[in-house]
């Protein structure tokens, strides 16, 4: 059993794409069709380049990838394009995510903190039925994760230090960022069978040993 077991948090900040709500496969769905315009496959390795990345990040790697660099603005205004509609008409919560969010809220201040911009991140949550008081997007701050200006800033406006919270986050980029904010991380990883150096990792947001930590919060 994990030695974070033993401790309880003050707060707790997830993440949202991949963990509270199910949007990969809508960013996969508009990934694909991009990679296919410029006659590539988009397959797990192209999904690993991306995963997890701010929207900027994500659209200047597939620059890279194109051969094209410096059209990653343009990329990106695509992808966000794409990605919103799927999401808003396509993406689901998460197996477990509204009784997990519910849990912790019942015991603790909870927010949000996202690598995406405001309005993907709101389309995402209003998609989902998700409503949180404090909640960040990428757009919002100087640097995205990894760096950990979001951690930092969720933190600040919850009145908790970082090491005094818990994030929640299903990429190894976001793992680095809450790693960087000083803050215990709660592994759920999107992509199986990597090293996922998390304080606790479960491979879903039921796992029993989980709800159970977080139903003794209260």
């Amino acid at each position: 059993m994990s030695e974070l077991y033993a401790w309880k948090p003050r707060a707790v900040v997830f993440d949202c794409d991949g963990l509270l709500m199910d949007t990969e496969p809508c960013w996969s769905v508009a990934e694909t069709e991009l990679f296919a315009r410029h006659g590539l496959p988009f397959g797990p390795e192209q999904k690993a380049l991306v995963i997890g990345k701010s929207l900027a990040a994500a659209a200047d790697t597939m620059a890279e990838v194109f051969g094209e660099p410096g059209t990653g603005r343009a990329i990106e205004a695509d992808l966000l394009a794409m990605v919103t509609e799927v999401v808003t008409a396509k993406a689901e919560p998460m197996p477990g995510a509204h009784e997990l969010v519910e849990l912790a809220a019942a015991a603790m201040p909870v927010a949000v903190a996202s690598n995406s911009p405001r309005a993907l991140l709101a389309a995402a949550l209003a998609r989902g039925g998700f409503e949180f008081a404090v909640s960040v997007a990428a757009d919002e701050v100087a640097a995205p994760k990894p760096d950990p200006e979001l951690y930092l800033t969720s933190c600040a406006r919850l009145g908790v230090a970082p090491a005094d919270a818990l994030a929640f986050e299903d990429s190894m980029t976001g793992l680095r960022s809450a790693r960087a904010a000083g803050m215990p991380v709660v592994g759920v990883p999107t992509l199986p069978g990597k090293e996922f150096p998390a304080d606790l990792v479960v491979s879903s947001l039921r796992d029993p040993g989980l709800l159970e930590w977080l139903r003794e919060w209260r």
